[in-house]
């Protein structure tokens, strides 16, 4: 009888979790969907699902109006160098609060995550006249500070979290062998951190590239990424739907790809620690 309970209560939690699994993924299968459709059909009404002439126009426009490349280029150097540099920054960061705890650490942590309530648009003003006084605007440098800092906080307490399930005794070990600090962060603690440091890279690099409130705003055409590559598909006259839906599919691919191949790094690493 026990047994049955279990085995029901097994099932239903896997249809619900592929209930929510589709749930989640149809907007992108419909924005997938929509890019072989042509215009017409995107704005049918009752909508058409499978039953249409599929078509490779919208690619093809797309290609020929906007340099993919170019929005592609952009996106990964912005999202590599902003995740690179962060992690630079939060790894001495959160060994010290993991390690060398202080009584004012949980309220720094609490602090740097309470300004990701802040609404964006709240600074921008400041922001995009200090870009334009030091010559930053619509450039690739300035977009990476801005989204370093952005999702810095989440960085740090995320590695923080992954820093304090390693027994500090390694690094007592490490000490006493005549480790430098250096050393220690490099050599001892970073290498048994490593799904944490991964899952945390994937993560805030995924973050930075779905950014679009900062970089449309801080970018006009040198520097500008994927997003502003999506939104330049929208006009005064109003959406084109289908070839939107291609440019977003375009832009969208490549960081879906990228998750796929590392999903079982990413869930490594974001349950590392929580069993032992």
């Amino acid at each position: 009888m026990a047994r049955a309970v279990t085995t029901r209560r097994k099932s239903l939690n896997t249809i619900l979790a592929w209930a929510v699994g589709l749930l989640i993924f149809f907007p992108i299968l419909w924005t997938i969907l929509t890019s072989f459709k042509t215009e017409a059909q995107a704005i049918a009404s009752p909508p058409i699902f499978l039953n249409f002439n599929w078509t490779l126009e919208n690619y093809a426009i797309v290609q020929e109006r906007s340099d993919y490349m170019r929005f592609l280029w952009n996106s990964v150097i912005i999202a590599g160098g902003s995740t690179i540099l962060g992690v630079i920054i939060a790894v001495p960061a959160a060994w010290a609060m993991a390690f060398v705890p202080s009584k004012r650490t949980k309220d720094i942590l609490l602090w740097m995550l309470s300004t990701k309530m802040l609404p964006a648009v709240g600074v921008l003003y400041p922001i995009y006249l200090l870009f334009i006084r030091l010559g930053l605007l619509d450039t690739r440098g300035g977009l990476v500070v801005v989204l370093m800092l952005i999702n810095l906080p989440i960085i740090v307490w995320m590695l923080y979290t992954y820093f304090r399930e390693i027994p500090g005794e390694i690094l007592e070990a490490a000490r006493m062998d005549g480790a430098t600090l250096k050393e220690e962060i490099l050599y001892v603690l970073t290498p048994m951190a490593v799904p944490g440091i991964a899952s945390t890279v994937l993560l805030n690099f995924i973050l930075a590239w779905n950014e679009a409130f900062w970089t449309l705003n801080l970018t006009a055409v040198d520097a500008a990424p994927l997003t502003a590559f999506i939104a330049s598909y929208s006009s005064p006259e109003g959406l084109f739907f289908a070839k939107l839906s291609a440019a977003s599919t375009m832009a969208i691919a490549p960081i879906l790809i990228l998750g796929w191949f590392s999903q079982k790094q990413l869930v490594r690493g974001l349950t590392f620690g929580a069993v032992k």
